[in-house]
């Protein structure tokens, strides 16, 4: 049998006999010949034929000869083909995939997600997002992490106050993971570095354009820092290396129009104190969106900066695993950071010795029986450490300016949607 080539590769076999195989993308009939495209993940083929072009989507194998066109995708096409259908279409997509926009609205492309993300455009988000995670894992790879991958149910919830999903579990109560948080921490114990890519999920009752009730997080725990600085030059390090990779994708990030932002050697950073007195100077303990998006503006004009890291929470809005600004406990060793106008990630520096656990805890009025294993991995000797977590579908949808996050999302799951 022949080799299978891709659509991308025909001009390299000008003159050969080979074998493409495909989705029929579009069909075009003239008075004396047609015009079969067929799609594959490499891009558009053209095929000469004589006779109707199979109905689009059909799943189809051209075996022909590449002759060199200048007006056929990629300067070749197929001619003297000999075409087989592997999979007939039986049902039409619900709008034309070979147009080059979408026209369909979101619910139209969410509702019909398996056949809608065969659009080249649509399909192409999906790739800078598998580029932007290959892109964290080498980062992270390279500086000496180690990837895991931790129970997504688990005994207690993960942020307290959070709402969550629970589940019967063998009769037990149980919930779906916030967050990696607990075990990531644990293994700082055991890899000193580590990081992980997998899903999470959040009860929490938003209909919004920038939340979901499950997502795809990126968790990074670091060991053997001086504070959350330390975590914010690692976190500068994964973002860099996400889009050198998302850059690579050239063909997508071209069809999509994207402007990919430079990474500053040193991103800019601004307190949450001074961050709001630039807002007016009102006592409040976190960064509202309009709030976000002044800021970001100021970064850009002042800085010349997409990014923007707004340090110093206040400790009212963080987890109780989180190590107070040393000289002023109202603050906190954390940071956020914006991103074109909106809050992209969350990290900093974790309380690491038992003593300062129990008190945290005490503090706010919490039993320390509910953390009961998460507080036992303290008692044994921890060093140092913070980390961060990223969003994947909001970094796609702010890398390639996406209003609502459930177009960067392969099958969201929100307040509403359960299928498909």
């Amino acid at each position: 049998m022949i080799a299978r080539v891709l659509a991308a590769e025909l001009p390299a076999h000008i003159g050969e006999r080979v074998r493409v195989a495909g989705w029929v993308h579009r069909g075009r009939e003239l008075k004396s010949v047609t015009f079969a495209i067929v799609r594959d993940r490499s891009g558009l083929a053209q095929v000469v034929m004589s006779g109707p072009a199979p109905t689009e989507e059909t799943v189809v194998e051209v075996t022909g000869l590449v002759t060199a066109n200048p007006k056929a995708p990629g300067g070749a096409e197929l001619t003297e083909p000999v075409l087989v259908v592997l999979g007939e279409a039986v049902t039409p997509p619900p709008f034309d995939l070979y147009r080059p926009t979408v026209s369909a609205t979101l619910p139209t492309i969410l509702d019909s997600a398996p056949v809608t993300l065969r659009h080249p455009r649509l399909r192409a988000q999906f790739e800078i997002a598998a580029a932007s995670v290959a892109g964290f894992r080498a980062a992270l790879d390279g500086i000496g992490c180690t990837e895991i991958h931790t129970p997504k149910i688990v005994g207690s919830a993960t942020e307290s106050g959070a709402t969550v999903f629970g589940i019967d579990y063998f009769g037990r109560r149980a919930f779906l993971a916030q967050s990696p948080q607990f075990f990531k921490q644990a293994m700082v114990g055991v890899f000193e570095r580590v990081y992980e890519v997998g899903p999470v999920f959040r009860a929490e009752p938003h209909d919004t354009a920038r939340h979901l009730a499950q997502y795809t997080s990126l968790d990074a725990e670091i060991g053997f820092i001086a504070d959350h600085r330390d975590v914010m030059a690692v976190l500068r390090h994964a973002i860099a290396g996400m889009l050198e990779r998302a850059a690579s994708r050239e063909s997508a990030v071209s069809l999509l129009g994207a402007e990919l932002p430079e990474v500053p050697a040193e991103i800019p950073s601004i307190h949450f104190a001074e961050a709001r007195q630039l807002l007016g100077g009102k006592d409040e303990v976190d960064l509202a969106p309009t709030d976000e998006r002044f800021l970001s503006e100021w970064a850009l004009r002042e800085h010349g900066s997409e990014f923007l890291f707004v340090t110093g929470y206040p400790m009212a809005k963080r987890p109780f695993y989180t190590q107070p600004e040393p000289g002023n406990p109202k603050y906190s060793n954390s940071f956020d950071l914006l991103f074109r106008g909106l809050e992209l990630v969350t990290g900093g520096q974790r309380l690491h010795r038992h003593a300062d656990y129990l008190a945290a805890l005490e503090q706010r009025g919490e039993s320390p029986e509910a953390y009961q294993s998460y507080l036992e991995v303290f008692a044994h000797g921890m060093p140092p450490h913070g980390g961060f977590a990223i969003g994947l579908e909001r970094w796609t949808a702010r890398l390639l300016g996406v209003a609502n996050i459930r177009q960067t999302t392969l099958f969201p799951r929100d307040l509403h949607r359960l299928t498909p």
